[in-house]
């Protein structure tokens, strides 16, 4: 019986956070032909269904208008949704590279982000992550202006250690999914994803060179919520 109520209300309560974030989406973050058909496209070759909401990914774009980002480095970028919205706040002759372990998935977003007019500042890079930065450093020693990190939780601390070597004062470090639907406070807890999203808020918590907070969210994502760090120094 409890059990039973308990799912109930569950339920309930995802139905109404998702009915919010409709409302402030088609309000304020308003789909159109490109990100409709990323979304749709993405789907149609089977890649799971985590990219960020719209408001979400308006968000993202909010915050590197809000930073003046020339340069953006993005962890995970699946059918490249959260990349248009990042690539749509760069001036001209501003750059995106964005990491993609899955050369299925990087064909999507290549596709989708050239039909949203992006492909002359969005550069999508197949293959491990901690494989391809050291490269990507060795070719351009500029700094990151905005670093969103969205991949394989388990390796965040690494993700994070160099969001910071590739950094500035001033860089923004963006970290998703950090509540793990509440998970995240166990220190026990025997899932990679959560263990690496701890040891990441950890660093974050730890690390001199960054003023760091996280907040949790509820919407059509479910409960979960993101970190933010500003490098200081």
């Amino acid at each position: 019986m409890s059990q039973s109520t308990h799912s109930t209300t569950g339920s309930s309560e995802q139905q109404r956070w998702t009915e919010v974030d409709r409302y402030f989406s088609e309000l304020l973050a308003p789909a159109d032909d490109a990100l409709t058909a990323a979304l749709r496209d993405s789907d149609a070759a089977g890649l799971p269904r985590i990219a960020v909401s719209p408001n979400q990914g308006k968000l993202l774009q909010l915050l590197a208008e809000l930073r003046g980002a020339r340069r953006i480095l993005e962890f995970g970028t699946l059918g490249g949704y959260s990349s248009i919205w990042l690539g749509r706040a760069l001036p001209a002759g501003g750059r995106l590279d964005t990491l993609e372990f899955s050369p299925a998935h990087a064909e999507v977003a290549r596709a989708n982000i050239a039909r949203a007019g992006l492909a002359d500042r969005v550069k999508v890079h197949v293959g491990p992550a901690l494989e391809t930065l050291p490269r990507l450093a060795a070719e351009d020693t500029t700094p990151y202006d905005l670093v969103f990190i969205d991949a394989d939780k388990a390796n965040n601390p690494n993700y994070l250690e160099w969001a910071l070597k590739l950094s500035r004062p001033g860089t923004l470090i963006i970290g998703d999914n950090v509540v793990r639907s509440g998970e995240v406070i166990d220190p026990a807890h025997t899932d990679d994803g959560v263990q690496g999203v701890r040891s990441f808020l950890d660093m974050l918590a730890e690390h001199p060179r960054v003023s760091a907070t996280a907040l949790q969210t509820v919407g059509s994502k479910g409960y979960d919520g993101f970190a933010m760090a500003l490098v200081t120094e």
